[in-house]
C-alpha cells in the first residue's frame, strides 16, 4: 500500500524534465526491474538552483525521483550529498519493502549528477567519497 505522499508525487511529480546545458547529469538504473532515473542539476556558487528529472519506471520510481529533487533543490553540494535513500523514504511517509530499491536509485542518480559536475569543473572527486554515504561497492558512481 502506498502512502498519500507517494501517490501525490506519482500523479503530480515535481521538477520533471531536462535542463539544457546542465552542470551535472547523473543516471541510475536497475536492470532487474527496468527503472531508470536521470537527474539534471544547475549549480551556482555551490548551490543547486534547479534540478529536473526524467524517470522510466513504476510509480514508486517516479515518486522517489520527484521527492529527491525536492529535497536537494536550493541545497549546497555538501547537503545534497547527505541525501540518503532513507530520507527519501521518510519524506514520502514510507514505501513498500519491494519498492525500497527505488529510493536507492534516486539517491544514486543525485550523487551521479554531482560526480558529473565535479568532473566537468575539474574538481577532485576524492572529496566526494568522504561526503557520500553510499556503499561504493553497490553504487552506480563506481568512480568514487
Amino acid at each position: 500500500m502506498y502512502s498519500e505522499k507517494v501517490i501525490e508525487h506519482f500523479t503530480n511529480p515535481r521538477n520533471v524534465g531536462e535542463i539544457d546545458n546542465a552542470d551535472g547529469i547523473g543516471q541510475a538504473g536497475n536492470p532487474i526491474c527496468g527503472d531508470i532515473m536521470k537527474i539534471y542539476l544547475k549549480i551556482e556558487n555551490d548551490v543547486i538552483i534547479d534540478v529536473k528529472f526524467k524517470t522510466f519506471g513504476c510509480g514508486a520510481a517516479i515518486a522517489t525521483s520527484s521527492m529527491a529533487t525536492e529535497l536537494i533543490k536550493g541545497k549546497n553540494i555538501k547537503q545534497a550529498l547527505e541525501l540518503s535513500n532513507k530520507a527519501v523514504v521518510e519524506a514520502l511517509d514510507g514505501l513498500p519493502t519491494v519498492k525500497l530499491h527505488c529510493s536507492v536509485l534516486a539517491e544514486e542518480a543525485v550523487k551521479s549528477a554531482i560526480l558529473d559536475y565535479y568532473t566537468k569543473i575539474g574538481k577532485d572527486t576524492k572529496q566526494l567519497k568522504e561526503l557520500c554515504n553510499i556503499d561504493c561497492k553497490t553504487c552506480c558512481c563506481k568512480a568514487l
